[in-house]
Formats: structure tokens, sequence, C-alpha cells
């Protein structure tokens, strides 16, 4: 199922991950590969999920880090940033598949990594509207 939005602010964002994250059981692992252009609030969206998953968790893009990882009330979220993975070797000396079965991983710039996102994914795409400056679209499939 896909769900469509049309989104003004970077709060707006928030505030649609914020009710997406409320679907999610936070008891089990999930996987959300986000797909975006630079700037388009991929971050955004992942403090909206954080503020539900782990609600003291201070998000920041984990684009030096490749992985920042948020307690929460429930298993932890995981939020990758894999611009500059290169090939399966970069994901496997990350530890990538292993954070897959512990807690909830979100993945900025997931077309990098197509071939390593799970078939039971989330994937929320978010692209600039017809007001490139603070109009974004967002896509999430279920």
């Amino acid at each position: 199922m896909k769900k469509t939005y049309n989104t003004f602010s970077p709060e707006e964002t928030e505030k649609i991950a914020r009710t997406f994250a409320k679907k999610l059981d936070k008891g089990t692992p999930h996987f959300i590969a986000m797909y975006g252009d630079l700037g388009v609030g991929k971050t955004a969206f992942v403090r909206g999920l954080a503020s539900v998953l782990a609600p003291t968790a201070r998000v920041k893009s984990p684009t030096y880090t490749v992985v920042n990882e948020y307690k929460g009330a429930g298993l932890p979220l995981y939020h990758f940033d894999v611009y500059r993975i290169e090939d399966e070797d970069d994901l496997y000396s990350v530890g990538f598949y292993e954070y897959l079965q512990k807690g909830i991983c979100v993945t900025e710039w997931s077309e990098n990594i197509e071939s390593s996102i799970p078939k039971n994914a989330y994937r929320v795409k978010i692209e600039r509207g017809k007001n490139p400056e603070n109009e974004r679209i967002i896509t999430i499939e279920e």
C-alpha cells in the first residue's frame, strides 16, 4: 500500500513521520529505506520517527559516522547514512547486517544499497514539490 503526503515545512514532515512511527510495533525489528536528494528532509523525517521511538534522542545526520543509535522504550533506533557506502564489503565493515535483527533501522540514501534492503522494508521517498524551496511530496510504501 502506498500513501502520498504533501508537506510545506520540516515540522509537517516530522508530523507525518510521527504518525507513521505510531503504527510500528516498537518491540519488533523494522527496516525503513529512505530515498531522496540532498536537502529534501530525510533527516527531518527521522527526527519525527525518533520523537516517538526514542523521545530523548537528539537526531543529527550520521554522514561521517555512518550510523547513530538512539535508545528508546522499545528496540533501539539505528539511523544510517549510506551515502558513502560503495559495496557489500563496506556494509559488512560497519556491521550493517548485525543491526537488522536488533532494532528499527532507517537508512538515508537507500538507492546506494538497493540489493541489501530486506524484502519487507518500508520505503519512504521524499521529493521536492512545485515550490521546491519548501514543498515536499512524501510517499510511504508499506
